[in-house]
């Protein structure tokens, strides 16, 4: 963590980028100093920290790609190419060569760390000048001394969800180095990881101090009409993606979460379960009720990943504007008649598709409707909003209701039969069969009338809240208590039975299965929760972290180290026969934990390893 930031080169970068939160310094000669001078450097600071933060794995120019990129280092999905180092990461491969994904992790959460710190060093920021009027000046500086609290908090959680994890050598569970002054390039910079009791500590004094200075939330109702009506250019929806206080409690609900987790959490120590389930409901409350308009969010309508105003949303990312990455992502070759080149990059794993139950709401593993001979018939609606498939036809999301699409993913024969032109193996098309329509507008970019719109990533949203609610207030009260008033049982069936992304009805209400296992108790209900975090999150970034924090080591390597598998089709006359059985690669991983930089390893001798990682000590 030896950053090369002379000043100029932080000027460069900050003038440089091109956002909607950013106001560029005015030229690339400033001092640290003169930073605070100039009102669009000071909110410079903040803009860029937004930037850094929405950055993504590898570059990918898309806000959503690093949770998809992600999921290809779990059971739920592959990636095609065969050497990407988050392949390598869960096969057991990767070398010191292929550290780039942790390092950008890494590197993008504490340059905006820097910065954050650069804002906040003797309150400068917020004694700074960025509006003429006194009390003008005074609401924003006050905003961004909370988004800069805020924003480091996120920054802090992202890199314990990534990096914390148990010392190699020891037993020690560590965290990340805390850093809450802007380093001094000129000195050489030997930090060492805190424990990660002592990380989990540092995000939530950051929480608190963001909430000394944000709304709840950044909308118009929050306040009283008359006193918004002449400060509407600064407070209010005006700021909406931006942190607040919601987005505060909700870091702290996520946070205590992960710390709750039998992996770090080795004394099952309850009050840090009730600390998730208090901070989730708060802001379930807050979403479903605040709006004295009638207008709250309603958690049994349909999510619409395609709307960066959806209600669900609690905090988003900045907007992508004309953005067809994901369709790029997801969709086969043949597709590219659509206006776009699709590559078929990320494919998802016949194991996911075995995590959507029956129509009913069943396991396929007990389901009276399921056939495996026919493994897309009669399956949860939601699944039909996430996956794509063999014969499966595709229709726009806007205009005509006419299919343009079929997927096609049979393989040749030697008696003459072309393969469908969606295989793997056939060009740029997914390694299993299995497509994802989750996030996707439609294909038809070419139609006429078509307006493309903007798309952002939904970092938190409801449905984070009542998972999180429910696996917390499971362990205390069981699935039928009470607790913040809410029931585990009462607010996993609203997401089982709500509107697909597709505004399908979902599992039907009554829901017998949903019953069963909630009078089967605690630990059948916490297996039901964790399937459905499975399903609901699914692309989302959440997968690995949850994989690592329900398991210990042993637990880990028995039920994710073995292959994971795609779906082959045999076209049999006007029919098909589908091979569950094909595996497409094997996970192996090193360790449960991702692997720290090995350039940070190299350059501080203080920074200790993860466990699992001897060559990178």
């Amino acid at each position: 963590m030896k950053y090369k930031y002379l000043l100029i080169i932080l000027v460069a970068l900050i003038a440089g980028a091109c956002s909607k939160f950013l106001d560029a310094y005015p030229n690339g000669d400033k001092t640290r100093d003169d930073v605070f001078a100039y009102q669009e450097s000071v909110q410079g600071l903040i803009g860029r920290s937004y930037d850094y933060l929405g950055s993504d794995y590898s570059g990918k120019n898309y806000n959503s790609n690093e949770t998809a990129y992600l999921e290809c280092a779990t059971d739920n999905a592959v990636r095609r190419s065969t050497t990407d180092p988050i392949v390598q990461f869960a096969k057991g491969e990767l070398t010191t060569g292929g550290q780039s994904f942790t390092r950008d992790f890494w590197k993008r959460d504490y340059d905006a760390i820097f910065l954050l710190n650069l804002f906040l060093k003797d309150n400068r920021g917020i004694k700074a000048t960025v509006l003429i009027k006194p009390d003008l000046n005074a609401l924003v500086v006050r905003r961004l001394q909370g988004e800069a609290f805020g924003l480091r908090a996120w920054a802090e959680r992202d890199l314990l969800k990534k990096f914390g994890g148990k010392e190699l050598g020891g037993t020690r569970l560590l965290g990340f180095p805390i850093v809450t002054e802007p380093l001094d390039a000129s000195k050489d910079i030997n930090m060492e990881r805190n424990t990660y009791d002592a990380c989990v500590k540092q995000i939530m004094q950051d929480c608190d101090s963001a909430l000394k200075y944000l709304p709840i939330a950044h909308r118009d109702y929050v306040y009283d009409a008359d006193y918004l009506k002449d400060k509407k250019e600064f407070l209010g929806s005006v700021n909406w993606n931006r942190v607040d206080g919601a987005t505060m409690y909700a870091i702290k609900a996520m946070t205590y979460l992960s710390w709750a987790s039998k992996r770090f959490n080795p004394s099952n120590e309850p009050a840090r379960w009730d600390s998730a389930a208090k901070y989730a409901a708060k802001v379930m409350t807050f979403k479903t009720t605040a709006s004295p308009n009638g207008d709250s969010y309603d958690p049994t309508k349909k999510v619409d990943f395609t709307d960066v105003y959806d209600k669900s949303i609690i905090w988003s990312s900045r907007l992508a504007e004309n953005d067809i990455t994901m369709e790029q992502v997801f969709f086969p070759a043949a597709a590219s008649g659509n206006g776009f080149a699709p590559y078929g990059d990320i494919g998802a794993t016949r194991e996911l598709v075995d995590a959507f139950g029956d129509k009913n709401g069943y396991p396929i593993s007990s389901s009276t409707v399921y056939d495996g001979a026919k493994p897309f018939d009669n399956r949860d609606p939601r699944f039909y909003s996430i996956i794509n498939y063999n014969s499966r036809t595709y229709i726009p999301a806007y205009g005509s209701s006419t299919s343009i699409f079929t997927f096609e993913t049979w393989e040749p024969d030697a008696q003459g039969l072309n393969g469908g032109k969606d295989r793997a193996g056939n060009g740029n098309n997914v390694r299993t069969n299995i497509y994802v329509k989750k996030f996707l507008y439609g294909i038809n970019w070419k139609q006429s009338g078509f307006q493309r719109r903007p798309r952002c990533r939904f970092n938190i949203r409801y449905a984070h809240m009542a998972l999180a609610f429910a696996e917390a207030a499971n362990q205390i009260v069981g699935p039928n208590g009470t607790l913040y008033g809410y029931s585990p049982k009462t607010v996993i069936g609203t997401l089982r039975s709500m509107k697909t992304y597709e505004d399908k009805t979902g599992i039907p209400a009554a829901d017998p299965y949903l019953a069963s296992v909630a009078t089967a108790g605690k630990e059948a209900f916490y297996d039901l929760i964790k399937n459905e975090r499975r399903i609901e999150l699914c692309f989302e970034g959440e997968r690995f972290h949850d994989m690592v924090r329900w398991t210990n080591d042993a637990e880990f390597a028995s039920l994710y180290n073995k292959p994971v598998h795609g779906i082959k089709t045999i076209k049999n006359g006007t029919g098909f026969v589908y091979d569950l059985t094909w595996e497409v690669e094997t996970r192996a991983y090193n360790s449960a934990y991702m692997p720290l930089p090995y350039d940070e390893i190299l350059r501080m001798n203080k920074l200790v390893q993860n466990e699992g990682w001897d060559k990178w000590k």
